[in-house]
């Protein structure tokens, strides 16, 4: 009965392969997956004969499994694991005394079992011996010299934490040193604060923490995702005011969140009186609110009653469409803020406006509109920014001393059409801008995706800091991490590269209405993966990765670019980027960059309008599901790429943490970063290297801090080589930026834990603080 059994599941496991192989084969696919089918039902046929040549037969096809395995993908555990986990299985069972005692009595004679246990002790052995090597891992360390002195940007409090970055710069690096990688595994919890903002059941898909607080003075400043301003005591967590704005709910938000608050003291009131220090709120109805920051009261003197209304000088208001996620920036007595327009909902989106009001009054002193960029002056009552045009979600660093602000701009909508796009727009999509502070005007663009048809937009905060070259001179410098890997560093005064960018070939065969660029720019520093190939193809078992290189060879992919298509395209990296909106962070006196690098696999079908269904309750219009883009004649199907089992097509590693010695431009170490412990059913801890979102915290002291990653926990790395020092448990997603100040003396990490939609992770309200003992 268990022969006739097992020979039935093998049976049908042999078709499934054999079916599945020829379809690959026939796609121009691995020959290997027929003839596992093959050797399947041909083991099936001698077990049901109860044939001991079955054992023989098997055994030959575990050694010409482990040869294939090794050739394609070496001594790589996880890549090991499909190709031959559930044959070693199938092999361990038949050799079990109720397989084997069922083989003699049909023959009269013992089976021999060794033609098939010594393939097995070979394939065991050698994956064993695969789990001890990691091919993925890259071992070095960053130089220890510091600088002498090293502008960290603004003058900020050692122990304080006035901007998003900290400091205008936006480098995420602290001075503090009383964290060290001696004593950061004694950390340990000094207070947690809940928040009360919690995820509703009718809030939107991406309803996400991913604040950043603000440390001023004796308060803690932060936002949650519906919008709250709150004050905290940064020694006990406790709650010093609340603010409310009532931003409301609406369906068509793409996006439920706050990645932090605005503060500023005004230098000519007088101490203590009312609005002399503010915090300013943006808000996911289009608002930005002055708030007293010692009571949370609104500011009347600013705008009307307090409140900008940001949706003033649109030509298309639909609601729900616009609205600004990250915080201003404070600078020259002015608030320079933009806007996140929804991706891919519709062609009559709001402008993608860049503007600057006084920081005072609220009255708009100029405009910057990437559709019309030579009309800086402030519009008139009557008259409308530029329907449509690129627009900056991300967070904006700036240099007082040059007079720039630095403005990382997106796309026009639709992503993936580029169709009658205007000069303006193909000049500024997807670039680095700097714009006098003044004025408004363009001093330089660096653009890093030509005629961009994948949503690469340049997605996180520059990263400013003065370089000092091996002759000693020192130049002004900007890193600018992008989605697609490649990190510029420019000259910030001018946008020329320092570590040089050049042009190479791009896929061709856009969709007849529109066109790719031939060349598209890539720098010498970058972390963007090699191309993907069928080997690289991923799964829980040899079925489901089969399944996966059947899908790869189905998908239009010719590398990076390769544009979108009717048929399906893979996109890689992905929607997600290798870096987003978390940025990185840099040591400006050791001259070196701490990252987290992200390889998530994305795919895209364009849908023609004809076939749009009827708008229903399945469509995000964000990373995942039906973008209908409303007014274009295509509309795009969008997701990660996953096999039959929900887990990615592509092999791990998925994350990393890694680290770049800026003044070489080398990469000096890249590790795998966080396990599969929330991703499973199963807590497993094991470290295949993660997706993640958000971003890193540099200090003095020689440590680097990080959550993101799609595991709960908060992580200390060692800065010099990138080794995991400590991690602590969260009781949400960790997708914010930790951030660290000194309170009566003692150092503190705070990290913000409330989840993060569009990754699955475990939603909450938590601020947590931690500090040495």
């Amino acid at each position: 009965m268990i022969i006739a059994a097992t020979s039935l599941l093998l049976g049908l496991l042999g078709l499934a392969l054999a079916v599945g192989g020829a379809w690959l084969m026939v796609l121009g696919g691995s020959l290997f997956y027929l003839f596992a089918g093959i050797m399947f039902l041909a083991t099936a046929v001698l077990l049901w004969r109860r044939s001991s040549a079955a054992l023989l037969l098997y055994g030959v096809f575990v050694n010409i499994a482990l040869v294939w395995a090794l050739w394609e993908v070496g001594l790589d555990w996880w890549q090991l694991g499909p190709r031959g986990g559930l044959i070693i299985v199938v092999g361990l069972w038949l050799l079990m005394p109720w397989i084997r005692s069922g083989l003699e009595r049909e023959e009269f004679r013992r089976a021999n079992p060794w033609p098939l246990v010594i393939p097995l002790v070979i394939a065991i052995a050698v994956a064993v011996g695969s789990m001890v090597n990691d091919p993925h891992d890259t071992a070095g360390e960053l130089p220890t010299d510091r600088l002498a002195s090293a502008p960290f940007g603004g003058d900020v409090p050692d122990g304080e934490w006035h901007q998003y970055g900290r400091t205008t710069y936006g480098q995420r690096f602290s001075p503090l040193d009383q964290v060290t990688p001696e004593n950061v595994a004694t950390l340990e919890v000094a207070w947690q604060y809940q928040t009360g903002d919690v995820k509703l059941p009718q809030d939107v898909t991406e309803t996400t923490y991913q604040v950043t607080p603000l440390k001023v003075g004796d308060s803690l400043f932060i936002c949650t995702p519906h919008n709250w301003a709150i004050a905290i005591d940064p020694a006990t967590g406790e709650e010093k005011w609340k603010f409310d704005p009532n931003a409301g709910l609406n369906p068509d938000r793409q996006h439920q969140t706050c990645r932090g608050v605005t503060y500023w003291a005004d230098p000519d009131a007088e101490a203590g009186s009312a609005c002399a220090t503010r915090v300013y709120l943006p808000t996911s109805d289009a608002r930005l609110i002055a708030l007293d920051a010692a009571s949370g009261e609104i500011c009347p003197s600013f705008a009307e009653g307090g409140t900008l209304q940001l949706e003033r000088g649109m030509e298309y208001n639909p609601a729900g469409y616009y609205y600004s996620t990250s915080p201003p920036v404070a600078i020259d007595g002015k608030l320079i803020i933009g806007g996140a327009v929804n991706d891919n909902f519709s062609v009559q989106s709001q402008s993608g406006v860049i503007r600057a009001f006084d920081i005072r009054t609220g009255e708009l002193v100029w405009n910057w509109d990437s559709g019309n960029p030579d009309e800086t002056a402030p519009i008139g009552p009557d008259e409308t920014y530029t329907t449509n045009s690129p627009n900056s979600w991300s967070v904006f660093s700036a240099d007082p001393a040059l007079g720039l602000v630095y403005i990382p701009l997106g796309n026009q909508v639709p992503d993936q059409l580029g169709m009658g796009r205007s000069e303006a727009v193909e000049r500024f999509s997807s670039s680095i801008v700097a714009l006098d502070v003044a004025t408004g005007e363009v001093r330089w663009v660096r653009q890093t995706v030509h005629h961009d048809l994948w949503d690469m937009d340049v997605p996180a905060q520059p990263v400013l800091f003065d370089m000092t070259r091996e002759d000693g001179t020192v130049v002004p410098a900007l890193v600018g991490p992008t989605k697609q890997g490649d990190i510029y560093v420019l000259d910030r005064r001018s946008g020329e590269p320092i570590i040089p960018v050049r042009e190479e070939p791009a896929p061709t065969g856009a969709i007849p209405e529109d066109f790719t660029a031939p060349t598209q720019p890539v720098s010498d520093l970058t972390f963007s993966p090699p191309p993907l190939e069928e080997s690289d193809m991923w799964g829980i078992t040899l079925i489901d990765q089969m399944m996966c290189r059947i899908q790869f060879h189905q998908l239009r992919y010719e590398g990076r670019y390769t544009p979108p298509s009717l048929e399906g395209t893979l996109v890689y990296p992905g929607n997600f980027g290798t870096f987003n909106w978390g940025s990185v962070a840099v040591d400006p006196e050791r001259q070196v960059m701490f990252g987290m690098p992200t390889y998530l696999a994305f795919t895209s079908r364009l849908v023609p309008r004809a076939d749009i269904p009827p708008k229903g309750a399945d469509e995000t219009a964000s990373e995942q599901g039906l973008n209908r883009n409303e007014g274009a004649p295509y509309g795009v199907f969008m997701g990660p790429f996953l096999g039959p089992l929900g887990v990615p097509c592509q092999a791990p590693p998925w994350g990393y943490v890694a680290g770049v010695d800026l003044t070489s431009g080398e990469i000096a170490y890249r590790h795998k970063n966080g396990t599969v412990y929330d991703m499973t059913p199963l807590p497993l801890p094991f470290e295949l290297g993660v997706p993640g979102i958000g971003g890193p915290l540099l200090t003095r002291g020689g440590v680097a801090f990080l959550g993101a990653a799609v595991d709960n926990y908060l992580r200390a790395y060692d800065v010099t080589t990138g080794e995991q020092l400590w991690e602590a448990r969260l009781p949400a997603g960790g997708q914010s930026t930790p951030m660290t100040y000194t309170q009566d003396g003692e150092q503190y990490v705070v990290m913000v834990a409330g989840g993060h939609g569009s990754v699955g992770t475990k939603p909450g309200d938590y601020v947590i603080a931690y500090k040495v003992p």
